[in-house]
């Protein structure tokens, strides 16, 4: 644990250590078994072989007592062939055909004009007549389990990406331009720029962030005070700016699996620094980065000595109030769930909550869940249980595979043949400054949340008592982002089926974090918004994006507009940690515990 400034100890660790997982006990060479499957994990990067093996099998089974499907993707072969070959021949006589085949709206690695020129069209339209071949071959068929369909699709994706023409410089019309252009010169600082990044993945060194995107000063700088701590998290309160705020105060619960200041970046686009200028009293949870460690940390963990602690925290700083709190993400999900448990317990210190791209329901958690199964997640917990926590490097390595062509590919071609060095902005250093997750809790989230989904279906349990999420009975405001690929909006929408009380519903447009981040001025921002009352009926996510009407802007105003609603009006704003705490004492934010790497 950090250790305090010289005073006082803030707060005592009340941390525990979960009991160890019963499942690995009664085999008497369980750890012979563990390590060797450990060791393999690591030289697969975590992604297991029998999963891909089981896909296939079950692919190429059905595929093979299908004699129908088989004539259809002949005859789509012999079509794509055909068009293929008009398009080449009308190119040879010098004109200029309409491309056979198109891109996909988020594929940007043939927008360079020179892809529109022979023989760099040809080269195009050959990779997408294969790439279209293949998505009708992996498409799905009767017998075969839907998510097998989606990873074989995903799995020939991912490995057409590796041999598209845009990845080699003799087949890249940008590449070829640039190094004629430079003499050569972008091949030779693209290998410096190679070296730099083999290196860094071998040494696995973290990297300061750049010059004006420092922690406290450019990013993670709205002023603030650690007004409590313990082994799990830091609580920062941050000084008001105006001379009366809302009585309620907000709690923020970001996910573990990234670090809180994604809500304070810089300060144009601050969720943090706009609520507290809006009036209102903001505390932000500032999690670990955890160590092998603490390996046995569990879900509940994270609840009891997380979200409870910091409300318990705040109603001792502040109190007779009531609480607004606001999860992101996975903290979201531990949000609702500690939600329903103090409805279930008694317990009415909230006055609303927020959930922002956070599920409760996994069965539709999009492309993640193609990583999710009983193989895999074995895998990652022997993974886990040889390291005692999924490091850094693996967690990043997921996401950006979802969207390789992009965050993979595209990258690698614009570093390193053309020779351009990455510029950082507040999101990318964020998106750079990478945490751990914790082996017990990790397993705990895949097997009880992912792939068992026991929350939505009333089978998870918190002190031995089963919670339901329809117990919630404040008021919530939920937000999903149009293109989010980790919480789906339509994922996210299902809060509707699991709760009967007062709820209004935003999607904006954006991904899981550009969506979120919407400041006032934005360009470009629109969202839909709509009001269920409590004991409404049900409309399905698609009449509810049909009949919510479009409006322009950013979100957080009408956010922050529906906080006041559901507050008691203005008091005077509470002094920092509490009557008894001398603000001067009192470390300052962003803490100490978001520096750890």
């Amino acid at each position: 644990m950090t250790e305090l400034p010289p005073g006082k100890p803030i707060a005592e660790d009340k941390t525990t250590r979960a009991e160890p997982d019963p499942g690995t006990r009664g085999h008497p060479y369980e750890k012979l078994d563990r390590a060797m499957r450990a060791a393999m994990a690591r030289a697969t990067a975590g992604v297991s072989p029998h999963s891909i093996m089981a896909t296939w099998m079950d692919w190429a089974l059905h595929l093979s007592r299908s004699p129908g499907r088989q004539f259809e993707l002949v005859e789509h072969a012999a079509k794509n062939t055909a068009k293929l070959s008009e398009y080449a021949s009308k190119l040879a006589e010098g004109s200029k055909p309409t491309p056979p085949f198109e891109t996909r709206t988020q594929d940007h690695r043939f927008s360079d004009p020179g892809w529109q020129k022979a023989p760099f069209s040809l080269w195009q339209q050959a990779f997408l007549s294969t790439q279209d071949w293949w998505q009708a071959a992996t498409d799905s068929m009767p017998g075969i389990a839907p998510r097998d369909a989606e990873r074989a699709q995903f799995q020939v994706r991912q490995a057409l990406d590796l041999v598209s023409p845009s990845n080699f410089p003799w087949s890249n019309p940008e590449i070829i331009r640039r190094t004629m252009q430079t003499g050569g010169r972008n091949l030779i600082e693209g290998s410096a720029h190679f070296l730099e990044d083999f290196t860094h993945a071998v040494t696995q060194k973290h990297d300061l962030p750049p010059k004006g995107y420092e922690l406290g000063t450019d990013l993670a700088a709205t002023p603030g005070k650690v007004v409590y701590r313990n082994a799990l998290f830091e609580l920062i309160q941050y000084v008001p700016t105006t001379n009366s705020v809302q009585a309620e105060p907000i709690l923020f619960v970001p996910a573990w699996i990234m670090k809180y200041y994604v809500l304070d970046l810089s300060p144009e686009n601050s969720m943090v620094r706009y609520l507290v200028d809006q009036g209102f009293t903001v505390f932000m949870i500032s999690w670990i980065n955890p160590t092998a460690d603490q390996a046995d940390l569990s879900l509940e963990d994270y609840r009891l000595n997380g979200v409870m602690a910091a409300i318990d925290a705040i109603s001792r700083f502040v109190p007779g109030q009531k609480i607004h709190i606001n999860g992101y993400c996975l903290g979201g999900t531990l949000l609702a769930i500690a939600a329903a448990v103090m409805q279930r317990d008694g317990d009415d210190r909230l006055a609303s909550i927020t959930l922002m791209a956070a599920q409760v329901d996994f069965a539709e958690a999009g492309e993640l869940l193609l990583f999710i199964d009983d193989s895999q997640v074995a895998f990652v917990e022997d993974l886990m249980w040889l390291q005692g926590c999924l490091d850094r490097p693996q967690m990043a390595r997921t996401f950006t595979t979802i969207r390789a062509e992009d965050l993979i590919y595209a990258r690698a071609v614009r570093r390193y043949f053309l020779g351009e060095a990455d510029l950082p902005t507040d999101l990318t250093v964020w998106n750079n400054d990478t945490t751990r997750m914790p082996a017990r809790m990790h397993s705990e989230y895949l097997r009880g949340l992912f792939l068992e989904n026991r929350l939505s279906a009333g089978r998870f349990a918190v002190e031995g008592r089963v919670v339901a999420l329809k117990d919630i009975r404040v008021p919530m405001f939920v937000v999903g982002t149009e293109s989010d690929h980790i919480a789906p909006w339509r994922s996210v929408y299902k809060i509707r089926l699991f709760t009967d009380g007062d709820l209004t519903f935003v999607l904006t447009n954006g991904g899981h974090n550009g969506g979120i981040l919407s400041e006032p001025g934005h360009k470009n921002r629109h969202y839909r918004k709509d009001h269920r009352a409590a004991d409404a009926l049900y409309i399905s996510p698609d009449e509810w994006f049909e009949t919510a009407e479009v409006r322009q802007g950013s979100w957080w105003p009408a956010m922050a507009d529906w906080l006041k609603l559901h507050s008691t009006g203005e008091a005077k704003p509470p002094p920092m940690g509490g009557e008894r705490r001398s603000a001067n004492k009192l470390p300052d934010a962003p803490g100490s515990y978001v520096h750890q790497t």
